[in-house]
């Protein structure tokens, strides 16, 4: 096979199997530093302190209405992604369900750790699961639509607050852009009943959420966007790609 890279890889330096496993691992000794420090970062997080939970927020489920603490089943721990789903729109965001796509599955590995894992939207149960079905996921979704849970959790902004510029999102006043984002969100539950925030992260926060793009991160392209109208131009719900 020729060493054809007209794909816009031209050019890039090939060396011999020595020189190549040289760079390797002087890659590997600054892989192996970026892994400490993530380690540190991680410590770190945990050890943020925790806000109580006092509002009694009730969810829409296929079971029937569930309470935050529902969430928990019979774990101490909770993961809520907050999908981006409007009420007024027939499909979950195609960015979220880019993310969701990596969720299917790991509910049970998690749930050996102690950790329940949710989506919340506003939409009404309905669409999610109608959505829910076509996409083919199995983890749990959740309706927010009759609470204030996701204005609470900067998630979700009134038409004044897009229209002031000043809302606040991802822990500073800005112009989210959409009446809806997206963001993860951690609570604990102790032996008590009581409920804490222990954390939120948005925007590229999710970052770490996306398993697709820790691969595309692997590869010589890249995530390839730069060239792109914008960030995830090319990403489509998974039924919608050609081929």
């Amino acid at each position: 096979m020729g060493d054809d890279r007209s794909d816009g890889l031209d050019g890039h330096k090939v060396v011999s199997s020595e020189e190549w496993t040289a760079a390797r691992k002087a890659l590997l000794a600054s892989e192996k530093k970026f892994t400490r420090r993530r380690d540190e970062l991680t410590r770190q997080r945990r050890e943020l302190p925790w806000e109580r939970v006092d509002k009694e927020y009730v969810f829409e489920a296929p079971n029937g209405k569930v309470t935050l603490g529902d969430l928990f089943g019979q774990l101490s721990q909770l993961v809520v992604y907050h999908f981006m789903f409007s009420p007024e729109w027939d499909e979950g965001c195609p960015h979220c369900s880019f993310w969701a796509d990596n969720f299917n599955g790991i509910d049970v590995h998690l749930r050996h750790r102690d950790v329940s894992f949710v989506a919340i939207s506003r939409a009404p149960l309905a669409k999610i699961e109608a959505f829910k079905k076509r996409m083919g996921w199995g983890f749990m979704w959740v309706s927010s639509g009759g609470s204030n849970f996701n204005y609470d959790y900067q998630v979700s902004f009134t038409p004044e607050q897009l229209s002031s510029g000043a809302a606040f999102f991802n822990y500073a006043r800005t112009n989210p852009g959409f009446e809806d984002r997206e963001a993860a969100s951690v609570f604990y539950k102790d032996n008590r009943g009581d409920i804490y925030h222990t954390y939120s992260t948005y925007a590229r926060g999710i970052d770490m959420l996306n398993g697709a793009y820790h691969y595309l991160d692997l590869v010589p392209k890249g995530r390839d966007e730069d060239t792109l109208e914008f960030t995830q131009a090319w990403v489509q719900h998974h039924d919608r790609y050609d081929d």
